[in-house]
């Protein structure tokens, strides 16, 4: 697989390290409160996997399923819920766990959409930030890594469902994007 990569930007030490920190922030912000995250899927899962073995407070994990890209390297600014959530977050703190926000469009759709469901709170967990790309703000209290305009792949993020057992974030080589 290593052969379709340009190069690695973000090590599997480093990411394990930045995963700690963010466990450990997020600890101490919902201390005293009723905490449900929710990830993104599919690319958020091995994150999940990761931040909440270093969270230290109670949680519960539902999941939902957007889609905006298809088999392309660009979002298409249409976001459609293919799985959506299995419980209430009605009155919940709820944490979005997302592997990456780009433009924007598909995280605002989801908050637009969670926000209406009545959360006591609701805010962003994101491993990766590529905030060049941002096409509508959107709020992210914990933030692994900001990156550049580069197509990545490996710790759960994937080019056509592929790579995502990498254990860098790598920069993936051209496809004719």
């Amino acid at each position: 697989m290593y052969q379709d990569i340009e190069q690695i930007l973000i090590s599997s030490a480093e990411i394990g390290a930045k995963v700690r920190d963010l466990g450990a922030a997020i600890s101490r912000d919902y201390a005293s409160k009723d905490l449900a995250i929710v990830a993104v899927l599919k690319g958020a899962a091995i994150f999940l996997a990761d931040v909440s073995r270093a969270i230290t407070v109670p949680v519960t994990f539902d999941f939902m399923a957007v889609s905006s890209y298809g088999s392309s390297t660009r979002s298409s600014g249409v976001v459609r819920i293919l799985k959506d959530l299995d419980k209430s977050v009605e009155g919940r703190d709820v944490l979005v766990v997302e592997d990456i926000v780009d433009t924007g469009l598909t995280l605002n759709y989801l908050l637009d959409n969670l926000s209406s469901r009545n959360p006591a709170s609701l805010e962003v967990c994101a491993l990766l930030d590529k905030a060049s790309r941002r096409q509508v703000p959107v709020g992210l209290k914990y933030v692994g890594f900001s990156i550049p305009d580069a197509f990545v792949v490996g710790y759960g993020l994937d080019y056509q469902d592929r790579y995502r057992n990498l254990p860098d974030i790598c920069v993936l080589k051209s496809y004719g994007k």
